[in-house]
């Protein structure tokens, strides 16, 4: 097995004590009965399958469908959904992660049933019949969703971490603190370290049989890569019947997770807190994974094109909140109703960022230098109602149509902390690549105020590395789900 090499930094705040192989018999837990061995992974499949019916059975009660499709649909959709592996769903997935590729296998079960069995519907009628469909479909895995997560933060799987380098052991850290993603660490597999650290004290399994000992002793059904897999190991995974991870856990690594030349099928399926995570199923045959087609050009455009209509919309649509905001700022806090500062956009290129005024800064340097002003007795009662409803954020869609910004993407930081931040935290200055934005995977994932710089640094990556149309579209309904629960700064 060969040795990993040992980039990157583990957490200051963690302590460390000297490595130590400890027998993986001792901590590992008691093996479970090999007939249940799989029921997880089959019986989330078939609950999500299940969930598919009511969804087909009221589209096609709608549209008083020819009897044969009432069959037809269902049983096509459910063979397209499994083929796309909707039905082996990764950590984190929702609903609204899979609403693209069930609107495109509606589409095509609805198509194939209008062609075999009936005389051809009106396009718009059988467009709605499709809408209706995918909604439906994406709604009702939403509770089967919802409890398979439920259940893997109660009793998350033994999984085993490839990697005992600083990768490694972040990996194996984010898996013990966040049983959300159905994972419990029970191992690292690989050379021994010189140190490891106490927050996570696991066994180390230096040869292929410990590992398969382990494996069949602990009851382990998930291994998780840290590092480029080794094709050997990979097998040994696959053949005592675990779930394969790729995790990308290396600043500007995201790109591993969904490219790894000859390891068959999956995608970029989700992250592991910030982590870009990919599932390897075994190959039906040497081809590589598929890559995408898009240019950065056409994605470029495509996105700058979402931003122009999006802000140009609310610009407009919220007119009358706009000037409502500005009348209770100026009779509140008196003159300046916009507060104007200085960030850095794409590719270092500073800008005057707007925002509405909810306190007036002491000086220039204090705007400049100040972190955060949660807390601050000089806030208003206007400016805590608009940081509490993210309204002050509002004019920043200005600087959206300007082309400052994007509607999403790693959020602007002042000069001052830039320069910081980039020194003190590997990835940080990689986050310019993009253009910044009014909001951003980071934000949605719960990294706003005075919280990890080293998180949102690395969940802004994920972002960028991992960036599809679909994906802003997501996170901006998530934010405005967030803004109407009151959740700003």
């Amino acid at each position: 097995m060969s040795t990993e090499g040992m980039t990157g930094t583990t957490r200051a705040a963690s302590p460390v004590r000297p490595a130590s192989v400890v027998p993986p018999r001792g901590p590992l837990p008691a093996p479970a009965p090999s007939r249940g061995r799989r029921a997880p992974c089959r019986s989330a499949a078939a609950a999500l399958c299940v969930a598919d019916v009511p969804a087909a059975a009221a589209a096609l009660r709608a549209a008083d469908a020819h009897a044969a499709a009432v069959l037809l649909v269902p049983g096509l959709t459910a063979v397209l959904n499994a083929a796309g592996g909707l039905y082996r769903p990764a950590p984190m997935t929702t609903a609204l992660d899979d609403l693209p590729r069930l609107l495109g296998h509606a589409a095509v079960a609805w198509c194939a049933a209008a062609a075999l069995l009936a005389p051809a519907r009106p396009w718009p009628e059988l467009l709605a019949l499709i809408t209706a469909h995918a909604s439906l479909a994406a709604a009702a895995p939403g509770g089967a969703h919802h409890a398979r997560r439920r259940a893997a933060r109660r009793r998350p799987r033994p999984a085993l971490v490839v990697g005992t380098g600083p990768a490694g052991q972040r990996v194996a850290d984010v898996l013990a603190q966040h049983p959300e993603y159905g994972m419990r660490p029970v191992g690292l597999v690989g050379p021994v370290p010189r140190r490891l650290p106490n927050s996570v004290p696991l066994p180390v399994l230096t040869t292929a049989r410990e590992v398969g000992r382990a494996v069949v002793r602990g009851a382990v059904r998930d291994a998780v890569f840290a590092r480029r897999p080794e094709e050997a190991l990979v097998r040994l995974f696959w053949a005592r019947g675990c779930t394969v991870w790729l995790v990308a856990a290396e600043p500007g690594a995201a790109g591993l997770a969904g490219a790894t030349g000859i390891w068959g099928r999956g995608a970029v399926a989700g992250h592991l807190w910030g982590f870009a995570c990919r599932r390897l199923d075994p190959p039906p045959g040497a081809a590589g994974p598929r890559q995408p087609g898009t240019s950065a050009w056409s994605a470029r455009w495509a996105k700058r094109a979402l931003d122009v209509v999006v802000a140009a919309t609310a610009l407009t649509a919220a007119a009358p909140l706009f000037a409502g905001c500005a009348l209770a700022v100026r009779l509140g806090d008196g003159p300046g109703v916009l507060f104007r500062q200085e960030r850095i956009g794409k590719d270092g290129r500073p800008f005057v960022m707007l925002k509405f005024r909810t306190l007036r800064p002491g000086d220039a340097r204090e705007a400049a230098t100040r972190w955060s002003i949660a807390g601050d007795e000089r806030i208003t009662p206007v400016g805590r109602w608009l940081r509490r409803t993210s309204l002050d954020e509002l004019p920043q869609l200005w600087n959206v149509l300007r082309g400052d910004m994007s509607l999403v993407g790693p959020r602007p930081e002042r000069p001052h902390f830039v320069e910081r931040f980039s020194r003190l935290h590997p990835g940080y200055a990689d986050r310019h690549r993009m253009p910044v934005g009014l909001t951003g995977l980071a934000q949605i994932s719960g990294l706003r105020g005075d919280t990890s710089i080293e998180d949102r640094a690395r969940f802004d990556n994920l972002y960028i590395e991992t960036w599809s149309l679909w994906q802003d579209v997501r996170i901006m309904l998530r934010t405005t789900a967030a803004c109407f629960r009151l959740g700003g700064s």
